[in-house]
């Protein structure tokens, strides 16, 4: 073999390794196009799913705190008022619920009463029920409940009782020793 025939084998398998590459190269381009409008598609949806999921939670919000504020208001003079706040933490999303009391944010689990606390997760099982869906019968069974509010609150909460019951189509089933809270139909157990 001639070292001109060697050059020719050498040209001819570079000019086909060549013509492979630019081949590659456009597959790989349309692919890198192709990737680049996903990405762009994944991350519209992506925006428009956190959109939709701000909307929910400042819905859910709104009744939430609307019905524990509500609630608050109705036992207690000077009410907390009820905040929920959504947050990213880890890659989600969490709530923090907080009490307002003049301006000033208090954790409702260190600083507020017990008889706050108790109000308020009454009236998050309430609302809980009342997002519910689909639409089922609204039943409510309650180990006592207000155990820690003070007995100048209860005839308040016993009125509050009885208004939502009726308001809200609410059947509320109540376990409880406080006589106060008693109404509607009593079934005494005895021990």
């Amino acid at each position: 073999m001639t070292s001109l025939e060697g050059y020719r084998k050498w040209a001819d398998k570079a000019l086909h390794q060549l013509a492979c590459a630019r081949n590659r190269r456009v597959v790989e381009r349309q692919a890198l196009a192709l990737a680049r409008t996903l990405l762009e598609d994944t991350r519209s949806a992506n925006d428009l799913a956190r959109g939709v999921a701000r909307d929910i939670q400042a819905k859910v919000c709104g009744c939430v705190a609307g019905v524990v504020s509500r609630c608050l208001e109705a036992v207690f003079d000077e009410p907390y008022e009820f905040k929920m706040d959504f947050v990213e933490k880890r890659g989600r999303t969490e709530v923090e619920l907080t009490f307002e009391k003049n301006g000033q944010v208090v954790d409702p689990l260190s600083a507020s009463g017990g008889g706050v606390v108790d109000v308020a997760s009454f009236a998050l099982r309430l609302a809980a029920i009342l997002l519910s869906g689909p639409k089922t019968r609204r039943i409510l069974v309650l180990d006592e409940p207000f155990k820690f509010l003070s007995r100048v609150y209860r005839p308040k909460i016993h009125q509050l009782l009885e208004d939502l019951a009726k308001e809200m189509g609410v059947q509320i089933i109540m376990v409880t020793h406080i006589e106060e809270l008693q109404t509607g139909t009593i079934v005494e157990v005895g021990t």
